[in-house]
């Protein structure tokens, strides 16, 4: 397919010696007379393979031309640009460059200097963007077959727990979901997701005697499963790709009133994250079935997440969760 290079030129036969050595070598060329016209248009056409531009036209030059051009919405911001000008100076180069143009060419045209210059910076541009796409590809890959290595993670995790059945995925769900009613970016709501799908990766490191033991722990036994942040932190602190894995895992059983642990962090020196998927963790653990009960009511639950407003849960991220009880009418928002 033919590339589409725009020329922009106030001068007509700089227009018509550009185009004829562009057209000979099979590229449909656009011959405009100003940045005005230009910019209406590509508005009104879409975007060209290539613009070159000169850059000493009255009304509008080819500098201003050219940020107008990459405040435009679309494709029009990454059009390739070449300056075409018979100014020499250092500092007409720099600017140019500056403004994203990729390349110069001095008039008057030598045909073959122009053709060449014109190809490099449509190849050089062809491979930028196929290298841009086959990045973004890869790393859809990479994030998919992470999100699948933790979910299953996440299932090995709540299979240590005779009596959670997706605990992990409904925390992290919930957690989501109250990240976006306060206002998460999408790619934010996403992370939390992540985090609440691997809070508990530290009770892969304590005992199932511990873990499903019927009646009432020991304190020594207690002691063993406050231990399962530390030991979640640990395992999520090598996951160089997404730092903040730890941050759910080793914080979500913090007290925001104080008294939580490990660390007896308390109000905002709790992260942010941990202080939301502690009440979506909180909120599960009632609505699922133990081995000493079924799921508790709805209005117990509300009861006690209004209980541990500003002793056991940030306030806010506690409203937010007693907002998503009241909406949920039907009680579908448990273990089922």
């Amino acid at each position: 397919m033919a590339k589409w290079i725009i020329v922009v030129d106030d001068d007509a036969s700089n227009l018509q010696i550009a185009g004829k050595i562009l057209s000979r070598n099979n590229m449909r060329v656009t011959a405009l007379r100003s940045g005005k016209a230009l910019l209406g248009y590509i508005a009104d056409n879409g975007a060209p393979d290539l613009i070159l531009l000169d850059i000493k036209m009255p009304e509008m030059d080819g500098f201003e031309t050219i940020k107008r051009l990459r405040s435009m919405e679309g494709d029009a911001a990454d059009i390739p640009v070449i300056f075409l000008t018979a100014d020499e100076s250092a500092e007409a180069e720099s600017t140019g460059l500056s403004l994203g143009a990729m390349d110069f060419i001095k008039k008057p045209f030598v045909p073959e200097v122009l053709l060449l210059r014109v190809r490099h910076t449509i190849e050089l541009t062809t491979l930028q963007r196929s290298l841009s796409s086959e990045v973004e590809r890869k790393s859809r890959e990479n994030r998919e077959l992470f999100i699948h290595v933790v979910k299953s993670l996440a299932d090995a995790i709540d299979a240590k727990d005779t009596y959670t059945n997706g605990h992990s995925g409904r925390v992290a769900e919930y957690s989501k979901e109250i990240a976006r009613r306060y206002g998460y970016s999408e790619q934010e709501q996403n992370d939390i997701y992540m985090m609440g799908l691997l809070h508990d990766v530290g009770k892969i490191g304590i005992p199932d005697a511990v873990i499903n033991k019927p009646s009432r722990l020991t304190e020594d036994e207690f002691e063993i499963i406050k231990n399962h942040p530390v030991m979640g932190a640990r395992i999520l602190k090598n996951i160089r790709e997404m730092p903040k894995l730890v941050t759910g895992a080793r914080w979500h059983h913090e007290r925001y009133g104080g008294g939580g642990y490990p660390d007896g962090l308390a109000g905002e020196d709790i992260p942010e994250e941990a202080r939301i998927i502690a009440v979506a963790d909180a909120y599960d653990a009632m609505t699922s079935r133990r081995s000493y009960r079924d799921v508790l009511s709805q209005e117990h639950v509300r009861s006690e997440i209004e209980k541990g407003r500003g002793t056991q849960f940030d306030p806010k991220f506690a409203d937010i969760m007693l907002e998503m009880i009241d909406e949920d009418t039907e009680y579908s928002m448990r273990e089922i």
